[in-house]
């Protein structure tokens, strides 16, 4: 038990001899050291996750982890163990310690996120699949987006070409229908014959056919090449869209997004998300907190005087030194 109490004890950057001389003082600073030291480890769990999201390898993901709760529980230990008490009252105090406050609500929204990520995992996952695919969907429409333009303008000009060729033939069958009709009576004069006025119309009908004859003789080669181009160009698209890979969209920006959008469209899950920052806050903020709101005790007080005592220690020293040096120089002076 001892031991235990003398680990916490040195997890609160206490100086362990000072503190055994004030037993009064003991729970408090074997609370502030077990602070810190599962503030430690929420940070190794939390940052292992993170790892493991990013490497997928359970090795590494500990062996970061690990590394990672050192570094929080070494800078937690370096915030409370700076933080001494003054006479000059809380208000002091908190100005003095709003640096490590700071540094403290920092560490705390880093500590947080992956184990936030963990909790809504299920929510997280299914939110992914979503953007995924929408993902997915942003890369077909720009593939169509780049091939539209060209697609449009070939399918323009073999419209335009089969309308001069419809135009052409349209105007054929109409002469013609009108010099049949004068031909059989049933148009025209109105009379069963074949003369004069049979053999303009008749004329009319054969020029347009000619000139159908010469547009179609004009105009299907291009729409036959026109029709090439837009078979290879779909041929292109086809080929891109093909080439298109369903990548699995879950690193570790990719959840914290997913876990943005859902914040926003769930409310539960909006103030579910504010409340474990706020908690990790509390946490990482409580050894400071409780050092600012604990009274100035028997151990403050020793540590005061130790304090004290290497300083003025020293400067006798630094005052020691310079007298002798004073005396030796002073042959050499006079």
């Amino acid at each position: 038990m001892n031991t235990v109490k003398q680990f916490f004890w040195f997890c609160s950057g206490a100086n362990i001899s000072l503190l055994k001389r004030c037993p009064t003082e003991a729970s408090k600073f074997t609370g502030i050291g077990a602070t810190v030291f599962f503030t430690g480890i929420l940070a190794a769990l939390s940052g292992g996750y993170a790892f493991y999201t990013i490497f997928e390898n359970a090795w590494w993901s500990a062996a970061f982890g690990l590394l990672w709760g050192c570094i929080i529980f070494n800078l937690d230990r370096f915030i409370v163990s700076t933080m001494k008490k003054s006479r000059k009252g809380k208000g002091q105090e908190l100005l003095m310690a709003s640096p490590r406050i700071l540094l403290a609500v920092m560490l705390a929204i880093v500590i947080s996120k992956p184990l936030e990520l963990k909790i809504f995992s299920k929510e997280i996952d299914r939110k992914l699949v979503l953007l995924e695919e929408d993902i997915y969907q942003r890369e077909i429409a720009s593939i169509d987006q780049r091939f539209i333009d060209q697609t449009q303008l070939l399918q323009g000009q073999i419209a335009a070409l089969n309308a001069d060729i419809e135009a052409k033939r349209t105007k054929r069958d109409e002469l013609a229908t009108i010099a049949r009709q004068e031909a059989d009576g049933t148009g025209g004069s109105m009379k069963r014959n074949a003369g004069p006025i049979y053999q303009i119309k008749k004329a009319d009908a054969d020029q347009a056919q000619a000139e159908l004859n010469a547009s179609m003789q004009n105009n299907q080669p291009q729409i036959e090449r026109l029709q090439m181009e837009l078979a290879d160009l779909n041929k292109q698209k086809a080929t891109e869209l093909s080439a298109i890979k369903r990548n699995p969209w879950d690193g570790m920006a990719a959840q914290l997004e997913a876990l943005r959008q859902i914040s926003l469209e769930n409310r539960a899950i909006y103030f579910a998300n504010i409340f474990i920052i706020a908690l990790f806050i509390m946490l990482e903020c409580s050894p400071v907190i409780v050092k600012i709101m604990a009274a100035r005790g028997p151990y403050d007080e020793l540590l005061e005087v130790r304090e004290h005592f290497f300083k003025n220690h020293n400067l006798e020293k630094i005052a020691q030194m310079d007298y002798e040096t004073r005396e030796r120089l002073k042959p050499l002076l006079s």
